[in-house]
């Protein structure tokens, strides 16, 4: 109890002390857990003035059940609170009617006879992203207007594709709340939370939706209800989460591997690196796990210690961060996979896998970069877990997508981010068809989370983002060097255009980087910035038919305060005369935000 002379004195003595102690042990707390990594900004990690604009909630769910969940899980309730209320510079966001605002009126109906829509996240077992029938022309496009928006409550981001089905649209979010939405109305038909944070795009089959989670559960729900059929642990190491949507294929679900120990293993005091991306077959009836392949067959062990003599471990990494794709003809599955923690790299990271269908064994292995093995400790004041030869970080973060070749033969075509894009032949063990150079690549540049096709162009986004320390309109990104969109020829591998970048001006926290996956549509393919615009491309000659800037205040169906952002991670979705696309995605020096937007012609 507090105990002054002067009653004045003693209310604010009382206020006072409690705040600044609460401030102190909050400040302590992240020097020790966080500041290694938040503090020198480096690439993959948000710096603390980020931070700063989430509210308290949004820090304390990230520790909680988000990507921070492993560091958040040495921390007790009251820890994780005072990091969060001495990072937070933000007001905590009002939490309560305004989630059942906006709340069905009809019944939901039951969904197991749909087939049409935009059903996955590649929208085809061979990942083209693709609507042949989109129920708008591209002479239309020009036209779109925003129907509706969403707003996610109490979330940092909004940046997860979302799912169209007939009538309805099923989108999560980073929080693990999964949502059921009418596609005319954005009204709810139900909402329920998975047991962490959610990335991958729902997978609709026969009723069920398909998908993963950040501490690397699968789960089945019925779509018409949200129940749970049920849910799967696949990977045990701390790490590990599913970012790769699931794929669905006679009576499988395929479901990939990624993780962040990239991430984790940057502090000198962690052992790196032990994670090995996998390949998994599902029942999907049951849940039952069929087979689990490692993209690394070896298991880690010991090859030395760091420079503060923390173990090291090898081989490690090749995560795989996108989706498989299916091949009935041969019956294989293909992955792409990133690169290694720890060297000696893998010869199975930054390369194309090709895995068989019935028994998980690997049939054959197409490295693209060899002794790529990164993570966050490099470039830091304190690089003692960066592996010695560093590599440069040159992943694959999207799937590669089987298409057929004019000469009678088969493709996998993908971009990395070396700035690369390839065609491999899927019927000669990835020999490469085809090398064409469309970027710079780095760190974070190249063509990062996923191309389209429509069968005689491959279309390939770039990122390139560059930070700039001395960027007066913040965050350090650098406002002129990025982006572009490219129509590769799946013949040859020859450019037939190429779009220029987008023009940030004077937007302040704004790079040109289009790092999102894109989406295509006969006469035009959908590509969403950084800067926070949606841009829509003649397939013909690359020329902006549509654009509509994101980032502005929005009035949503539900009455969430909402806002766009910066576009990344989650590509657009569309079927039905709609076009659907999250927006808000800050983590790379942009702006955040936390809503659902549709678009569509009167």
């Amino acid at each position: 109890m507090c105990r002054t002379s002067s009653l004045l004195a003693s209310i604010a003595f009382c206020l006072i002390v409690p705040a600044v102690a609460a401030a102190q042990i909050g400040s302590a707390l992240y020097e020790a857990n966080c500041a290694e990594c938040h503090e020198d900004g480096s690439l993959r990690t948000p710096a603390r003035s980020m931070l700063a604009t989430l509210t308290p909630g949004q820090i304390v769910a990230a520790l909680e059940t988000g990507v921070m969940r492993d560091q958040g899980a040495a921390l007790s309730a009251a820890e994780r609170s005072a990091v969060a209320d001495f990072l937070s510079a933000t007001a905590p966001a009002a939490v309560g009617s305004a989630a059942r605002v906006g709340t069905c009126a009809r019944a939901g109906g039951s969904l197991a006879a749909a087939e049409d829509g935009w059903l996955s996240w590649g929208a085809s077992l061979d990942n083209r992203r693709f609507q042949p029938d989109p129920g708008l022309t591209a002479d239309e496009i020009p036209g779109l207007t925003l129907k509706w928006a969403f707003g996610f409550q109490g979330e940092a981001s909004a940046a997860v594709q979302p799912t169209i089905v007939g009538d309805r649209v099923f989108v999560p979010s980073g929080s693990g709340r999964i949502y059921a939405l009418g596609l005319e109305d954005g009204c709810i038909d139900w909402m329920i939370r998975a047991d962490a944070g959610v990335r991958s795009a729902l997978v609709f089959v026969d009723g069920a939706l398909y998908f993963g989670d950040f501490q690397a559960n699968a789960y089945r729900v019925d779509a018409s209800t949200g129940q749970l059929a049920w849910k799967v642990k696949l990977e045990d190491h701390s790490a590990a989460r599913i970012s790769g949507s699931p794929v669905f294929h006679e009576g499988r679900l395929y479901v990939p591997m990624s993780s962040l120990e990239e991430v984790f293993g940057s502090p000198a005091a962690y052992p790196c690196c032990t994670f090995r991306g996998s390949l998994s077959a599902l029942d999907a009836e049951t849940g039952e796990v069929l087979w689990k392949t490692y993209t690394i067959p070896q298991e880690p062990s010991q090859v030395g210690v760091n420079s503060a003599g923390t173990p090291r471990f090898a081989p490690s990494g090749a995560a795989v961060w996108s989706p498989p794709t299916v091949d009935p003809e041969t019956r294989s599955v293909y992955v792409a996979t990133g690169d290694s923690y720890s060297q000696p790299a893998a010869p199975t990271s930054d390369a194309v896998m090709a895995f068989d269908m019935d028994t998980g064994a690997i049939k054959w292995v197409r490295q693209m970069t060899e002794g790529d093995a990164y993570t966050l400790a490099c470039g830091t004041p304190n690089p003692a877990n960066c592996p010695g030869p560093e590599g440069p970080d040159h992943d694959f973060g999207q799937p590669p997508i089987l298409v057929p070749r004019p000469d009678g033969g088969r493709a996998l075509v993908l971009g990395q981010k070396s700035g690369e894009a390839f065609g491999l032949d899927p019927d000669r063990e990835g020999a490469v068809l085809w090398a064409t150079r469309v970027g710079e690549g780095g760190v974070l540049g190249g063509s990062e989370w996923g191309s389209a096709t429509d069968g005689e162009h491959l279309y390939v986004a770039i990122s390139d983002l560059t930070f700039d320390a001395e960027n007066p309109l913040g965050a350090g990104v650098d406002p002129t060097v990025g982006g572009g969109l490219h129509a590769i020829r799946i013949a040859d591998g020859s450019v037939a255009w190429s779009a220029a970048p987008p023009v940030c001006g004077d937007r302040p926290m704004c790079s040109p980087a289009q790092m999102a996956p894109v989406s295509a549509m006969p006469g035009a393919v959908f590509s969403g910035s950084h800067d926070g615009v949606m841009r829509a491309y003649s397939t013909t000659d690359g020329r902006v038919l549509w654009s509509y800037d994101t980032i502005r205040e929005f009035a949503t169906v539900n009455g969430v305060a909402a806002r766009g952002g910066s576009i990344d991670t989650g590509g657009p979705a569309i079927a039905s005369g709609m076009v659907l696309t999250t927006s808000g995605n800050g983590t790379w020096g942009g702006q955040r935000g936390n809503v659902l937007l549709a678009f569509g012609v009167e």
